[in-house]
């Protein structure tokens, strides 16, 4: 069945496997989601964990975005990073880890399914679209045991549409020649659910030599026994993307012309192909014992053509990057329902990685020629990356009104590399196995007054084909990275119709790395600090109108670590870290027909160097506003308005000695006003 629940209102309902006492929860839920109890399929995450946001389909279905990590602007303290540089377009981090690719500590999974590439970016997410999207739940800190790698500071799911009768379609057409198709199909019947979706996206974009065309098709079937006790699915995804890249601007090209693109990157541009299958066993071995499995292969393969600067010093600046990964891996999990006051939850897994990485120099021309004999080879890798875990829960309600629920998880990593530029060989660093100790709690206070705790840690381990990952000649030994992370919290109902969350948080890690293997680029920031406090109400105002704000304030700052030249980094923030998150909203239900909607969300500004000395950079606060119209019980017409009040701003990194000495900030400018009209079908 569904439950209708006020945006950012907080879910009350906890269901364990097999009875439904009451219990405080910390979860905060946007739209209208399916309640389901965990007999027949896997624990809750809501049941399980204490920081904890989830979107439901509702409020994706009809968001018009050209990537489907923007639709986590909409949830609270989800700091977006907007390169938009061809396929390498963006990504959504949270808890003061930033989205530049060198620190990527939030883990990412698509039904369950693990979809990090090597480098812990979230290149996966580009493969689903808004229509086919169930929910999105976004799970913070470092309490979650289920996960290891790259679950550094946090992890995302996004659920796709599983059974159901539906026939449903979008067709949009908007600003920068924008033109998008999505179509989902779904039937259920006689214990079959199968599921398709396809679409298709083309556009030039905001700035010049910016064009992508991409498509995405998607299958789910799924068969369940009569006695609900045994469940059988297939999954299976598709997606492609050919796009320009525009390139970076310098603050004297951004004056003369946000959409220009420089005639240095005339020829960039990126290829990306990927793909997932994965097979799906539920068997309810009794009534109080459940066996999961998830057995899975991810491909992804890109082939990226980028000038970094203008100036004709060398061929650093000018590369062809290509990855070819797969990842083949397995998920087990037994939960067991011991009674009604304990219920344990144990799992394995298993991921191996097969990898190639080449990267090639061009030698100066504008535009470079990426079809010339490259003038060197620096990269022709082949290495292999392996990951076991395990871990155990116990879920303990020694009282109605109190959930304890202590874990422990274990991680090792195995791997070998030969590089062929060289013939060298080497073998991964060997951190041995990772602990990971975890407690939760969450209190009933009173009906309306809930708190919560959760401290737990979490670790970042080294990526990429070369060292510092593997221990060629002469490379030392890195340990892991230990997060150590600890959170407080109450949810409250303060008057009649309104629904609030506060939580203070901090996490400390040891020997953090920043790292982007595909750079060769390693900063050891020693021991930091990333701390915060999140707010988040929502009030009913009327039984049309709906408010909501949340605001994040954190920081990430450099404890103990000194730069390769000796300079202490001590009391500095990490780059490209916001102090401010914020979001509001309003949505006013008119009538049967008409709906109205606006949303502002802000990000503060940032420093982009490691010594935060050359300023702050990247700040914005944008309007965006919706008006949606029913013609028919099944057609509907909306409008978008994105950045209504055209706010200039731009994503800014630091093109400091790596590229050959620019020492400059570069900028990549945002979209400005645009509008996107929309036609939707459901049958």
């Amino acid at each position: 069945m569904k439950i209708k629940v006020l945006t950012l209102a907080v879910t009350a309902a906890f269901a364990t496997a097999s009875h439904g006492a009451p219990s405080g929860e910390s979860t905060i839920t946007l739209g209208e989601v399916t309640v389901r109890t965990a007999q027949g399929g896997p624990l809750l995450t809501t049941n399980i964990l204490t920081s904890v946001d989830v979107m439901a389909g509702d409020k994706i279905e009809d968001k018009q975005v050209m990537n489907s990590w923007e639709l986590l602007g909409q949830m609270p303290g989800i700091q977006l990073t907007e390169t938009r540089m061809g396929a390498e377009s963006g990504k959504a981090t949270l808890r003061a880890f930033n989205g530049e690719g060198y620190i990527n500590g939030i883990k990412v999974l698509i039904d369950g399914i693990p979809s990090n590439v090597n480098s812990g970016n979230q290149r996966f997410i580009d493969m689903i679209f808004p229509l086919e999207i169930d929910y999105i739940e976004v799970v913070r800190g470092t309490n979650d045991p289920r996960y290891g790698l790259h679950n550094i500071g946090g992890n995302i799911n996004f659920g796709t549409r599983q059974g159901g009768n539906y026939t449903e379609g979008r067709l949009t057409y908007g600003s920068f020649n924008t033109r998008e198709l999505q179509a989902a199909f779904g039937r259920e019947s006689g214990g079959f659910a199968q599921n398709y979706f396809i679409a298709k996206q083309d556009s030039d974009g905001y700035r010049d030599h910016s064009k992508s065309e991409k498509y995405s098709l998607g299958g789910k079937w799924f068969y369940t026994t009569d006695d609900q006790r045994l469940k059988l699915g297939l999954t299976a995804r598709l997606y492609e993307h050919d796009a320009e890249e525009p390139g970076y601007l310098t603050a004297t090209e951004m004056a003369a012309s946000r959409t220009q693109s420089p005639a240095k990157n005339a020829n960039d541009g990126s290829e990306r192909d990927m793909k997932q299958i994965a097979a799906h066993a539920d068997w309810q071995i009794r009534d109080d014992l459940l066996f999961s499995n998830k057995l899975y292969f991810n491909e992804y393969k890109e082939d990226r053509k980028i000038t970094f600067t203008s100036y004709a010093v060398g061929n650093a600046p000018r590369q062809r990057r290509q990855w070819d990964e797969t990842q083949t891996g397995l998920i087990s999990t037994l939960t067991w329902q011991a009674n009604k006051m304990l219920t344990l939850d144990g799992g394995i897994n298993y991921e191996h990685q097969e990898n190639e990485y080449h990267r090639y120099r061009y030698n100066y021309g504008v535009p470079t020629d990426f079809s010339a004999t490259p003038a060197r080879v620096q990269n022709n890798d082949n290495y292999t990356f392996n990951n076991f875990g395990a871990y155990v829960q116990a879920i303990i309600k020694p009282i109605d009104a109190l959930k304890i629920i202590p874990a422990f998880r274990v991680d090792k990593f195995t791997g070998h590399t030969h590089l062929n530029t060289n013939g060298a060989s080497a073998s991964l660093q060997d951190y041995g196995w990772i602990s990971q100790p975890k407690l939760s709690a969450v209190y009933n206070l009173t009906e309306n007054t809930n708190v919560y705790a959760n401290w737990g840690r979490t670790f970042q381990v080294l990526t990429g084909s070369r060292e510092p990952a593997y221990l060629t000649t002469g490379q030392t030994t890195f340990n892991p990275s230990i997060n150590t992370g600890k959170e407080i919290g109450v949810k409250f109902k303060p008057i009649a119709g309104t629904e609030a969350r506060i939580a203070l948080w901090q996490q400390d890690a040891t020997d953090e790395v920043a790292n982007m293997p595909s750079t060769g680029t390693t900063v050891s920031l020693g021991q930091t600090r990333r701390r915060g406090v999140d707010f988040q109400v929502s009030s009913r105002v009327t039984d049309k109108l709906t408010l909501w704000f949340s605001h994040a304030q954190q920081e990430a700052k450099v404890v103990s670590a000194y730069t390769a030249g000796g300079i202490s980094l001590a009391g500095k923030e990490v780059f490209s870290t916001p102090r401010t998150i914020t979001n509001l909203g309003a949505e006013y239900q008119a009538n049967a027909n008409w709906r109205f909607g606006v949303q502002g969300r802000a990000q503060g500004d940032y420093y982009i160097d490691d010594l935060n000395a050359k300023g702050k950079y990247g700040g914005f606060a944008v309007l965006d506003a919706s008006v949606r119209y029913a013609l028919s019980a099944t057609t509907s017409i909306d409008l978008q308005l994105k950045n209504l009040t055209d706010h200039k701003y731009e994503y800014v990194w630091y093109d400091n000695f790596f590229w050959g000495g620019a020492d400059q900030p570069m900028f990549s400018p945002a979209p400005g006003r645009s509008g996107y009209l929309s036609l939707n079908v459901k049958m």
